[in-house]
């Protein structure tokens, strides 16, 4: 990873606030964290601590209450809706615990999809979807639809789609949570393998031998970060 580089994810003084008054929820309370291009991140903590928060404003899909969020050194408040909009296809790549493919599209057309959405030539998009199914092991099942792909190999597509392109920022929520422990460290190792290429990666794990796969691990306890320390070698 290139600690010399400006940081691809950098949250400063994040806080979260949802509804007001005495139903008020602090959801993050001034959480600061940097990530950087080639750096794998594990989030852990109990349910309700904030981390799916965490990865919707790192993602740009919630503004937070207070405090700066920045994505390849460009602050998210500056940023209209649009420009937003393309920061999340063309940069920020998202896995989740149930896959969310499109049940109608092949893998390769998944794969595609952010990439067409974007702009690119359907031959382009189709080709630079391949490469990324090749990568992750998939280039045989490329025609294959979801429901004729395991739970495993579901989960490698919809990675493929997330660091499909020059995505740089790949944010994921319990991508491990549905899979059995075989296939969840697959997924993980696959992670590691994209930060490996450059990518920065986020990654939401309940499972703690997971979480020993990433560079560093931080804790959420309350929507406070309670820890940032290097996962033991």
């Amino acid at each position: 990873m290139d600690h010399d580089a400006p940081p691809i994810l950098e949250l400063v003084g994040v806080t979260r606030h949802y509804g007001s008054g005495e139903t008020e929820v602090c959801a993050l309370q001034d959480v600061s964290l940097a990530v950087a291009r080639g750096e794998m991140v594990a989030v852990m903590g109990p349910s309700g601590s904030g981390k799916s928060t965490l990865l919707t404003i790192a993602g740009s899909l919630e503004q937070p209450s207070a405090g700066d969020v920045r994505v390849d050194g460009v602050l998210l408040a500056t940023m209209d809706r649009g420009a937003l909009a393309h920061l999340r296809r063309a940069t920020i790549g998202f896995v989740f615990q149930d896959f969310n493919l499109l049940p109608g599209l092949s893998a390769a057309e998944n794969v595609a999809l952010p990439l067409e959405l974007d702009g690119r030539r359907a031959r382009s998009a189709r080709a630079a979807a391949e490469a990324a199914l090749a990568a992750v092991g998939l280039a045989a099942k490329a025609e294959r639809f979801p429901d004729e792909l395991s739970g495993g190999e579901r989960q490698r597509v919809a990675i493929a789609r997330a660091v499909v392109g020059d995505r740089h920022l790949l944010l994921a929520d319990e991508p491990s949570g549905a899979l059995d422990s075989a296939n969840a460290e697959a997924v993980m190792r696959l992670i590691r393998s994209a930060c490996h290429g450059g990518v920065a990666a986020v990654v939401v794990t309940h499972d703690a031998h997971l979480a020993t796969l990433a560079d560093r691990t931080v804790h959420l306890l309350d929507g406070r970060l309670l820890d940032d320390r290097a996962v033991p070698a």
